[in-house]
């Protein structure tokens, strides 16, 4: 399974949008720049996150966007969720009754632990987190240097 280029750049953008203030406006312009995005995907990919209010949009003059949620209280699922969600690994996670072994095959079972793991662990990254660690790992090449 590989994530949608959408849902990639959605948590690129959130990740930027996460170093400044809760509620501060973004202008689209800057987020497209520093993302390497075309305002047309940009404006595609945060209609999903504008939806579930993950995303607040301001238009006009001085118009972008801005994060309704404290960094903290978004994680990379959330994001995941609003792009792509439902997470399945294999169709028989689709629709009960679609495959003739559903109610003895082992294999469906792992399948669910599995997605049930991954949602796990995408829940467990928040933004809040993920720009500490951005951080970190930036000083740390500095250092180097």
């Amino acid at each position: 399974m590989i994530i949608t280029r959408a849902t990639e750049y959605a948590v690129r953008a959130i990740l930027y949008m996460s170093k400044f203030p809760q509620g501060e406006i973004i202008l689209k312009k800057d987020i497209c720049r520093t993302q390497d995005v075309t305002p047309a995907f940009l404006t595609k990919i945060f209609q999903p996150l504008v939806k579930v209010g993950i995303v607040g949009s301001q238009r006009g003059v001085g118009g972008g966007f801005y994060l309704k949620h404290d960094p903290k209280d978004i994680t990379i699922y959330d994001i995941f969720k609003a792009q792509e969600d439902p997470l399945y690994i294999n169709k028989c996670l689709v629709e009960q009754g679609c495959c003739e072994r559903d109610k003895y095959c082992a294999v469906h079972g792992a399948w669910r632990d599995v997605r049930a793991g991954m949602v796990q662990q995408l829940s467990q990254y928040n933004f809040a987190r993920l720009v500490k660690e951005e951080e970190q790992n930036l000083q740390k090449i500095s250092d180097l240097k």
